[in-house]
């Protein structure tokens, strides 16, 4: 996009019309599309139509103070640079200033060269950033693969394996801690497999009651039992033709492990209360955040049903080790949400950025959605700035980081569980799921917690736990 095919805007507030006309008269060179606002008021209104991206501010004016009226303006609109012009200049007014985050600040009469250069600059930075952001929605096309978003070596090692094993997998293993997108990964085998067009069945083993594990896979025949009042397709016969999506495949009982793994061999499933078995036609993807390895030590999982999955795995590597994939991740998100807000948002500031690229991201991408998709939900103005990011982001990472110095791994471990806990209001499920681990080994650290708090009532220094809400799940 060229300067002059779409000029970029200046707005001028004064409550001195001749210092208003003055700066329309020698600023016209710059290259900007100039507006100017007699007064405070009027410069709000004007800027809220006229959406400037420089903003040049008196300081001192009677119905409202420039300071105000520019924390209201970077309320409105982080991305703006305004310069503030006082007559009555002080290191404090200055310092001020730029703590409320104003790009310069001025002393009238203005040099006026002095403006034109500062402001050739702030266009040129401007227009680097237009730049950089076409440039991101260019690089965001070129590096989306099958609803994914990555360039790190990691994420171009996880889509080439996803190619190669599409055509010709029977059965696949998805590993990778919660949130890094193992169920967009099935997807995506299933849409390059030679059955994309057959069903996509998703099964989430860890929501199965154990004792009706058999007739929600395998389905079941009318008066199998009490409220069988007609025949009932299972998971297995419904993805017949297509993909089975096993999600969470470590929670699975080791009864329905030992079924599973007949069907994953004959290729046939029977319906409980039937003595005929059917033949189906189906493509298996399991997928866990467990290390499913040490389940098999443990015996918790069937060492033969692991070693039929695992003729294939792809693991998905956290956000934290592919941090090169944030700004693309980033970029991605706001475009989508802002196309399904409705809404021009065009990125985040400088300092937004500064915060999240600095967080660790427990939760891997789905967090980074979450966090992404409220901030834009909640925003005005078309730049996310730090006030739109929650808490848990916004505060001092330094601060975080001397909570827990010199402790031992037991007592991080455990701060660490009720932090989260904390963060997700007491829904064990969703911490469970953002900690990696099962609502099992959760529900073990609880309790443990909890004999050490009744014990020692807690140690100094030691953050005060979560209420363990008796009706969370």
């Amino acid at each position: 996009m060229k300067p002059e095919q779409n000029p970029l805007k200046l707005l001028v507030i004064d409550d001195e019309p001749q210092q208003l006309e003055l700066m329309r008269e020698v600023l016209s060179q710059v290259g900007l599309d100039i507006a100017i606002a007699l007064g405070a008021q009027l410069g709000l209104e004007t800027f809220a139509s006229f959406r400037p991206h420089i903003v040049l501010l008196d300081l001192f004016m009677p119905e409202m103070g420039g300071l105000e009226v520019l924390k209201r303006i970077l309320a409105s609109d982080p991305g703006v640079d305004v310069i503030l012009m006082t007559g009555q200049y002080s290191t404090e007014s200055a310092v001020e200033a730029i703590q409320n985050g104003a790009s310069d600040f001025l002393t009238k009469p203005l040099d006026i060269e002095r403006l034109r250069s500062r402001l050739k600059s702030l266009r040129a930075d401007a227009q680097t950033r237009l730049s950089t952001r076409q440039l991101d929605q260019q690089l965001v096309s070129a590096y989306q693969f099958e609803g994914m978003v990555g360039r790190s070596p990691l994420m171009l090692d996880v889509f080439g394996k996803i190619r190669r094993i599409a055509p010709h997998f029977r059965t696949v293993l998805v590993t990778g801690a919660t949130g890094t997108g193992k169920e967009l990964a099935a997807r995506a085998l299933h849409r390059l497999s030679p059955v994309a067009t057959g069903p996509f069945v998703v099964c989430n083993c860890s929501a199965l009651v154990e004792t009706l594990v058999e007739s929600e896979l395998f389905g079941y025949v009318k008066g199998a039992f009490t409220g069988a009042v007609q025949d009932k397709k299972g998971t297995f016969e419904l993805a017949h033709g297509g993909t089975v999506f096993l999600d969470e495949i470590g929670e699975l009982p080791l009864a329905g492990q030992a079924k599973l793994l007949r069907v994953l061999q004959n290729h046939q499933v029977q319906r409980v209360g039937s003595p005929v078995a059917h033949k189906v036609d189906i493509r298996v993807i399991a997928a866990t955040n467990r290390h499913l390895k040490s389940m098999v030590v443990e015996e918790r999982f069937r060492e033969d049903l692991f070693y039929r999955l695992t003729m294939s795995e792809i693991a998905l590597p956290r956000l934290a080790e592919r941090q090169e994939d944030l700004p693309l991740l980033q970029r991605y998100f706001v475009e989508q949400f802002a196309k399904s807000y409705g809404k021009s948002i065009f990125g985040f500031t400088r300092r937004a950025q500064i915060r999240m690229s600095a967080y660790a991201w427990p939760g891997n991408v789905r967090q980074l959605e979450n966090v992404i998709g409220s901030a834009c939900m909640m925003t005005d103005g078309p730049v996310l700035d730090t006030q739109d990011l929650p808490e848990n982001l916004r505060e001092s990472q330094t601060e975080m980081a001397a909570t827990t110095d010199l402790i031992s791994l037991d007592e991080l471990r455990n701060r660490h569980v009720m932090r989260v806990l904390e963060q997700v209001g007491g829904n064990k499920v969703r911490a469970a799921e953002i900690l990696g681990i099962g609502r099992g080994t959760l529900y073990h650290f609880l309790s443990k917690i909890e004999s050490e708090r009744k014990r020692d009532s807690l140690s100094p220094g030691v953050p005060a736990l979560v209420r363990l809400r008796s009706g969370s799940t």
